[in-house]
């Protein structure tokens, strides 16, 4: 069953959105506490207030006028990809006159700004609720930084109407993308039977609430106290109290100058509260998640390939969260607002000058530890140890997992590094070398998983040993450990299946959503380890629990109490993609959820639904061509295909399961034909290759099927399936010795199989 998708990207949507007032927002009770509005905050912190004033959580969401639009609108003009965006004044309004849903150009009113350095946005209005966010936005650097200019965010591909990315399709959309992260107390308001939204809030912006939850409680202690009147309240009525810095000290050993916490970490409260918006996660329900913990109202992302590096880097816009939680910083205490005032949102002091609170500036700011001249970018704390990835064109962000540069993985592993990022014209082989020189040895750090995860990633002979070293080091952050489990599923021997279910009692709730991922690689059996996580504390983990289990319902009778326990379970994991029906991700797990549990109507009804929202959603037309024909609709499966393939015919995706669907309507020579043609278009995909392969060879050209699995195998020499096709021909063929060389290669990648094992040993005796 595919995993739960997440999304996360910049943009905006709605029709009518107003100001809520705050009497519908509930009465000001310490029992039900509700949002209040910074007027009332104002009142007691001003000095707060004052900070906040002007930040940039106070400008995330602004009403277009005079005073929040940045951009040019004095009839500036931008042309990318043959069309001119026009951006002009009229009737008081600021309009741009640009490429609608239909490709035709239209005037479009502005509604807000979104956003407002280095770059800002602008949301328009569409009908049903929405607001998009333009893919053309105002560069709001300095002009002598080159700023001050219309841009495009897609300049070096065309997004035509109709794909996800034009700045009118689904990932532009503000009310599922991006308003819960720019709005105080937001109510996304989606309707799934009309399609519409009536999204509502009670701030436009990140306000005062947002992070300290509904204040009507501490208003009624505020009053009492000054009344002299007892409260009973240790909270003094906050939804959210953090403390966590409340008596805290940092103190540097003269000795190695390096910090020390006062008093260890207890909860971690301001880095839930910041992770919320700050990383790449997928929101579970509509409740207030102010207070609760993170994972009990969002799914967030493990280190998944395409979103960070091998090495835990970020590659794809992740924020800082993920990062974060990589840092030697994080397992010693320091939290967000160690660094950053949680007010202006900028750092608490300048520069280096912030990382000088807890590391001696004597000792670490010296050419003897950074090797470059002082003054210079790279004595600069900032460049070597959160070096910066541009997204959006022109937004840098830092690296939060304050990691030592290693260019030694850079040359072994691909992965960037902070030296060649400012020595541009050196290679990676020459920051190695100078960094073994500096310090006599290659540098190291905390973070020490990138061959693991490498490893993991390819399939290459050792990966499971790795993992089990890296899940079984609790040294290692622990969404090191949480990622490494996901894929220790793939290797299910009694070692990593006894690893898997200590993952599944682990006090760390990322390493039981790991362990939880690790279950769907196995068999039915080993996953009942997982009907106690039915009962988590934490939202996220139930419902993947659920998920995994799933399969019981149809494959095995139950106890009645377990019963109970997964359909309870698997109500709320539907409720959850109810949540975000907007989206064809969240149809598409419905699907696969009730394709699991033999609900066949249901799982067809939801890939269709899939595909009304967005018929260009590949993985829901794969899914349903395959249910309906696993039900004897080969013909359906053939229509839906076809449509498919009509819309997007490159796609290689489709190319295999047209050639799969004509293998079964036994048209072999034109099932061949789309095999390839899948083979060519992505041969980053081993199973297009060895699907190829193994038809060809079942068609009679067995001399061009182990051609096109031999070449399979150099691109993906951890692919278990190919080196088996590749065993098991040449053998039949009489190629004894190919046939040894392949076999050895698998046994690197699956020690212990007695069968594999036998078959060896029959090889080697032919020698």
């Amino acid at each position: 069953m595919p995993r739960i998708f997440l999304n996360r990207s910049f943009s905006c949507s709605l029709f009518s959105l107003v100001l809520v007032p705050l009497s519908v927002l509930g009465s000001a009770t310490v029992d039900e506490p509700a949002f209040v509005g910074r007027e009332r905050c104002t009142a007691c912190h001003e000095a707060e207030s004052a900070a906040w004033s002007g930040s940039h959580h106070d400008l995330a969401m602004q009403a277009a006028d005079d005073e929040s639009v940045l951009g040019d609108f004095n009839d500036a003009k931008l042309t990318v990809f043959g069309v001119t965006s026009e951006f002009f004044r009229k009737d008081g309004q600021f309009r741009v006159r640009t490429d609608g849903p239909d490709g035709k150009l239209q005037d479009y009113p502005v509604r807000y700004t979104f956003g407002v350095y280095p770059l800002q946005q602008y949301l328009i209005e569409f009908p049903g609720g929405r607001l998009q966010a333009l893919d053309i936005a105002w560069d709001a650097r300095p002009a002598e930084q080159g700023g001050q200019r219309w841009f495009h965010l897609h300049p070096e591909d065309p997004v035509p109407p109709g794909d996800v990315l034009h700045w009118t399709g689904p990932n532009l959309n503000w009310n599922y993308m991006c308003a819960d992260c720019h709005t105080t107390n937001l109510v996304k308001g989606y309707d799934a039977g009309t399609g519409r939204y009536e999204t509502k809030w009670s701030e436009i912006d990140v306000s005062c609430e947002a992070c300290h939850g509904p204040g009507s409680g501490h208003v009624v202690w505020a009053e009492r106290a000054a009344k002299g009147e007892a409260s009973g309240s240790t909270d003094k009525g906050l939804t959210v109290v953090f403390d966590e810095r409340s008596g805290v000290a940092w103190s540097i050993d003269p000795d190695t100058g390096k910090p020390s916490r006062s008093k260890p970490a207890g909860e971690r409260k301001e880095v839930d509260a910041c992770a919320r918006c700050h990383s790449r996660r997928g929101r579970l329900s509509g409740d207030d998640v102010q207070g609760r913990p993170f994972l009990d109202a969002y799914r967030p992302a493990l280190l998944t390939e395409g979103l960070y590096h091998t090495d835990g880097q970020v590659e794809d816009e992740v924020y800082v969260w993920g990062s974060f939680l990589q840092s030697r910083m994080y397992q010693a205490g320091v939290t967000c607002s160690d660094c950053h005032d949680p007010h202006t949102a900028g750092t608490r002091l300048p520069g280096d000058a912030v990382c000088a609170q807890c590391h001696a500036p004597d000792r670490y700011a010296v050419a003897s530890h950074h090797h470059h001249p002082q003054e210079s970018a790279g004595a600069n704390c900032l460049a070597c140890h959160m070096p910066a990835t541009t997204y959006m064109g022109v937004d840098a962000r830092r690296d939060h997992s304050f990691r030592v540069p290693r260019p030694d993985l850079s040359v072994t592993l691909g992965v960037p590094d902070a030296c060649t990022r400012c020595h541009e014209d050196e290679g990676p082989e020459w920051a190695a070398q100078q960094v073994e020189a500096w310090y006599g040895r290659p540098a190291k750090g905390l973070q020490d998983y990138a061959g693991t995860l490498d490893a993991a990633r390819r399939r290459l002979p050792g990966a499971d040993r790795l993992l089990k070293t890296l899940v079984a080091d609790t040294g290692q952050p622990a969404i090191a450990r949480a990622t490494g489990l996901t894929h220790l599923g793939a290797y299910p021997d009694a070692e990593s299946l006894k690893l898997i279910e200590q993952g599944l009692g682990s006090g760390d709730p990322l390493e039981r959503l790991g362990a939880l991922e690790a279950l769907q690689d196995v068999g039915l059996r080993d996953r009942a380890a997982a009907f106690p996580l039915l009962e988590d504390d934490l939202l996220a983990v139930r419902i993947e629990a659920a998920r995994v289990l799933a399969p019981f319902l149809r494959a095995a009778r139950l106890p009645e109490a377990y019963q109970a326990m997964l359909e309870k379970g698997i109500e709320e994991y539907i409720s959850v993609q109810a949540f975000n029906a907007e989206r064809p991700e969240t149809r598409l797990n419905l699907g696969a959820l009730y394709a699991e549990t033999g609900r066949v109507r249901e799982a067809e009804l939801a890939y269709r639904q899939a595909l009304r929202l967005q018929p260009h959603f590949i993985p829901a037309r794969v899914n349903l061509v395959q249910l309906l024909s696993e039900n004897g609709r080969e013909a359906d499966a053939a229509t839906v295909l076809e449509a498919g393939m009509a819309l997007d015919p490159g796609d290689a995706s489709l190319q295999h399961t047209m050639g799969l669907s004509l293998v079964r309507r036994k048209r072999q020579d034109e099932a061949l034909e789309h095999l390839a043609a899948a083979a060519r278009a992505a041969p980053e995909v081993s199973r297009y290759a060895y699907v190829y392969g193994v038809a060809l060879v079942s068609g009679g050209d067995r001399d061009a099927g182990l051609k096109v699995l031999a070449e399979a195998q150099r691109r993906h020499p951890g692919d278990t399936d190919i080196l088996l096709a590749l065993v098991s021909y040449h053998r039949d063929a009489g190629h004894r010795k190919e046939a040894l060389e392949y076999a050895r290669l698998l046994r690197a990648l699956t020690p212990g199989d007695p069968d594999l094992e036998r078959l060896i040993g029959e090889l080697e005796g032919g020698e």
